[in-house]
């Protein structure tokens, strides 16, 4: 309390109060005022409204970055391995049978005709689905946003490349515009929504603005929003376009581009071996002679040169430099912790340094997964899963695939979407915890080969053939229990149990 406060709190202690709570009040909030150290900036437009006249630029920005800066290249790289990977998002399905078990026959029927589309699932037939998905991840993160039309059944002009009817045209943002907006027809930036904000159609060029194609490119067309696929990285409620991955950190990347830049050119200056000579007094310099020009002179650099050509009071000497900055490197780094901060990444990955401990390098890799994870199960929900049943449900329509009629229609489009998991970097160590787990319930075989990216039916079937393999080559390994204990003689039901008990070590009375 001030002196004021302390003399009027023994006559009037509640105005006191309320004069302190005040204080605290202000004091609290004292973030909220524009001071000469504290600039308070603000951001009171809508979410669209911020984005109108910044979107373009944010993602040109980004797309130069990704063709001139190699930290932001490798960052997008790796952002691609960790949430696609080089297989893709595996999609296993599960149609369940009225007994609520998987149907297996129809299951398999679908994942070999996903198999065979996955092969050329995009309109030019050009990539294949795991290289589509990288392609459209890549756009997705570096501009904020990607497009896809989908082409189901017969469409005029074109023709499918798959029994199944169904095709993906893939374009980037620039396709939808920014600034169409028409609040009469309920267009915002290029999209027609109802009052409830219900998607109703997207209005596209009809070619890339960047091509120059004059003003034909820039009529529009209305694609109703069924056939679109519009995968958007959002940061705020209500936002009708996505954002650039680097908004945050652009400033940052450009300044350590150009800094970079200047190191390199002061050092490659400094590598330049430059000489000079130094004059002496006044008094020691001979003018030439009437009418005598005096040449330039250069000195021959070799080992053990001797230079005996100096006129009196002059000297030889070296521009030193202070360059290559040995600073340079932990500056370097700082920066780019800062960037691995905002772009859902880790240090060691952006920089590219695992000079770590183990125990700070499992760390990092656990909170950066969180991270990869969190951008995964985005793609998966915008991308992944409207093609997949879109794709089944073309298949089914077109008679590509006939549904059993013992499969649950309400179990039709299940199916478990499988992405690149974190990698181990102890195997001993994940390889013991994994088997702790099964044998103590509390994870299931199907669990441990997703951990390691592979599809649990594919590797029962392919364990069983080579089984099946082993034993016909006369081949006995640990894996194969039963053979090592009854040899070429099948096993009755309570051998089976008495095996599998001793194999998880459960001993049992013999009755």
């Amino acid at each position: 309390m001030n002196l004021l406060d302390k003399a009027l709190a023994p006559l009037f202690p509640g105005f006191v109060a309320e004069r302190l709570r005040a204080r605290n009040v202000i004091m609290a909030f004292e973030a909220a005022t524009v001071t000469r150290t504290h600039r308070a900036k603000k951001q009171t437009k809508s979410a669209d409204a911020s984005l109108n006249k910044t979107l373009k630029s944010l993602r040109e920005q980004c797309r130069k970055l990704d063709e001139d800066h190699d930290i932001v290249t490798g960052l997008f790289d790796r952002l691609e391995e960790r949430v696609v990977g080089g297989p893709g998002i595996a999609v296993e399905p599960i149609p369940l049978g009225y007994d609520g078990t998987i149907h297996a026959a129809f299951a398999a029927a679908i994942k070999a005709l996903w198999g065979e589309w996955s092969l050329t699932p995009e309109t030019s037939g050009e990539l294949t689905r795991p290289q589509m998905e990288r392609l459209m991840c890549r756009t997705w993160l570096r501009d904020g946003e990607g497009l896809a039309q989908m082409l189901m059944g017969k469409v005029p002009g074109y023709d499918h490349l798959h029994g199944v009817p169904f095709a993906l045209e893939l374009l980037e943002p620039d396709y939808l515009p920014i600034d169409y907006t028409d609040l009469s027809k309920g267009i915002v930036q290029g999209v027609e929504r109802n009052a409830w904000r219900r998607k109703r159609a997207y209005h596209l060029f009809k070619g890339h603005p960047g091509d120059q194609r004059g003003i034909f490119a820039q009529n529009t067309k209305r694609v109703p929003a069924e056939q679109m696929i519009h995968i958007a990285h959002r940061k705020r409620i209500g936002q009708n376009r996505g954002q650039p991955l680097l908004h945050a950190v652009l400033i940052r990347l450009a300044d350590i581009k150009d800094y970079e830049e200047s190191e390199r050119v002061a050092a490659r200056i400094s590598a330049a071996l430059a000489m000079y000579i130094k004059k002496g007094l006044p008094d020691d310099y001979i003018p030439p002679a009437e009418g005598q020009v005096r040449a330039e002179r250069t000195f021959p650099i070799a080992p053990g040169i001797v230079i005996d050509t100096l006129l009196p009071g002059e000297d030889v000497g070296m521009i030193e430099s202070n360059r290559p900055n040995p600073f340079l490197e932990g500056f370097r780094n700082g920066q780019l912790k800062a960037v691995a901060a905002g772009t859902r990444g880790t240090y060691s990955s952006v920089a590219r340094s695992y000079d770590g401990t183990y125990s700070a390098q499992r760390q990092e890799l656990v909170e950066g997964q969180l991270g990869y994870d969190l951008l995964q199960h985005e793609f998966i929900d915008y991308w992944c899963r409207p093609v997949y049943r879109k794709w089944l449900e073309m298949a089914i329509l077109s008679g590509q695939l006939v549904v059993p009629v013992d499969v649950d229609p309400r179990t039709i489009y299940g199916a478990f979407y499988q992405g690149p998991v974190m990698p181990w970097i102890n195997p001993v160590h994940e390889a013991t915890a994994w088997k702790l787990l099964v044998e103590a319930g509390f994870a299931d075989e199907a669990e441990v080969a997703r951990s390691r990216q592979r599809n649990p039916s594919e590797l029962k079937a392919s364990r069983k053939a080579e089984i099946a393999a082993n034993r016909e080559s006369g081949l006995v390994f640990s894996s194969d229990y039963y053979h090592q204990i009854y040899g070429k003689n099948q096993p009755n039901d309570d051998e089976k149990q008495r095996a599998a008990d001793a194999a998880t070590g459960i001993d049992k009375p013999d009755e």
